[in-house]
């Protein structure tokens, strides 16, 4: 036998590489683009906002092909009988036609509408270099983006979200996610958007319910990033009630901006680590929605969570009472509830705890706040404590009278 190949050992013939091959760990970066834009009439005289997006590849027409929320569809038709009339008038793409997908957490419940959209891909020839748009409320956009994501390993996404919760916050979101085996986001995959385009315009439809849940978002994240935007939001609190288009506009803009900030320059897009600091307030909320089986809106579960982890910081991580109460007021002047009588399933609430664990994976981390612009990442929670102050915030929201 030939000794020299008694092993497993590589060998090579070139005395100039090694024997055999290295341990190493080799880090590298991929760049990633989010072209983030803003209009206020998409659908007619701001239609080369999107158009620009479309990138030629050798000289051939991209394909495009559009997802379109049923609520859309409803609320706004004529907006939607003009985007289409634009995309099929375009020269400069290969426009496939529209498809409708419900609305709401509807969307992300199964797998057959994952299917039927994967089918649609496949029957339209759409590649790599191919376009979904979307155009809905954050529900519609993970499942639309989550089935481009597996399509081919990634179709090209742009993203126009059409309500306030979804432009403030999830419509720069690098996930996508469908529900399962009874959980939020359990299903899923990480994927930057091609684009992203805020148009301010198609949120007039929207019913008051849905317009003020996306300023919960905005709430958490001044609350976490910035002292002097919490403080603005506070006292435009019933302007934003009110619809005022100029405060209105800015709050969804600014909030935007800090999530797009940490999501590219957090170091964690991809949520690697444990800690997931955009979620504070969502342990709970992701617990509260399945459990109401959906008819809590999710901005709507996000102002109760964010109001109970105010108010057990307050208790445990010295957030000054002011400040708790000051946030708890501003989400009830904004209009959103900070309440529901589904809290008082306390046991049920609190095994969102561990459910939020396992889907970070590792210890469990909660962020909470010091003070406005001054988070903390914690690994235990008192149990007792956090009942204590379930039961403080539903005295609390019954003086305000924003209970659900």
């Amino acid at each position: 036998m030939n000794n020299s190949i008694q092993d497993n050992t590589l060998l090579f013939c070139d005395d100039n590489h090694p024997k055999s091959l290295p341990s190493k760990n080799v880090n590298f970066n991929v760049p990633f683009t989010i072209r983030l834009r803003s209009s206020q009439n998409l659908f007619s005289s701001d239609f080369g906002v999107l158009e620009d997006l479309f990138e030629r590849s050798n000289e051939t027409l991209p394909k495009v092909q559009a997802w379109i929320d049923s609520g859309v569809l409803k609320f706004s038709p004529e907006k939607v009988e003009s985007i289409d009339n634009l995309l099929t008038n375009s020269s400069s793409i290969d426009y496939r036609g529209f498809h409708t997908t419900p609305g709401g957490e509807n969307s992300k419940m199964n797998n057959q509408i994952i299917e039927e959209m994967w089918t649609s891909f496949n029957y339209d020839d759409l590649d790599r270099r191919s376009y979904v748009l979307a155009i809905g409320g954050g529900a519609a956009l993970d499942s639309v983006g989550y089935a481009a994501a597996l399509a081919h390993r990634g179709i090209r996404i742009i993203r126009v979200p059409a309500t306030t919760l979804s432009q403030a916050d999830s419509g720069v979101g690098v996930k996508n996610a469908i529900n399962h085996f009874g959980k939020k986001n359990w299903l899923g995959s990480f994927s930057v958007p091609w684009g992203v385009i805020n148009d301010y315009g198609i949120l007039e439809s929207l019913s008051d319910r849905d317009f003020h849940c996306g300023f919960s978002e905005a709430l958490k994240v001044f609350l976490l990033k910035s002292p002097e935007k919490f403080s603005w939001l506070c006292a435009h609190a019933f302007d934003i009630n009110k619809r005022n288009p100029a405060i209105c506009k800015e709050a969804i803009t600014q909030s935007v901006l800090f999530h797009l900030d940490h999501i590219t320059k957090g170091g964690d897009p991809f949520e690697s680590e444990t800690a997931r600091p955009l979620d504070f307030g969502h342990w709970s909320a992701h617990k509260l929605e399945p459990l109401s089986k959906y008819e809590i809106r999710h901005g709507e579960a996000v102002a109760i969570g964010v109001a109970l982890d105010c108010i057990y910081s307050s208790k445990v991580h010295g957030l000054a009472t002011d400040y708790c109460h000051k946030a708890i007021k501003c989400l009830a002047d904004m209009g959103l509830p900070t309440f529901h009588p589904l809290m008082r399933n306390t046991d049920v609430i609190l095994m969102g705890l561990e459910e939020f664990r396992q889907h970070l994976g590792g210890i469990l981390t909660v962020t909470l706040i010091e003070s406005p612009g001054h988070p903390i990442n914690v690994h235990s929670i008192s149990q007792k404590i956090m009942r204590d102050s379930i039961n403080e915030l539903e005295s609390l929201s019954q003086e305000l009278g924003s209970s659900l």
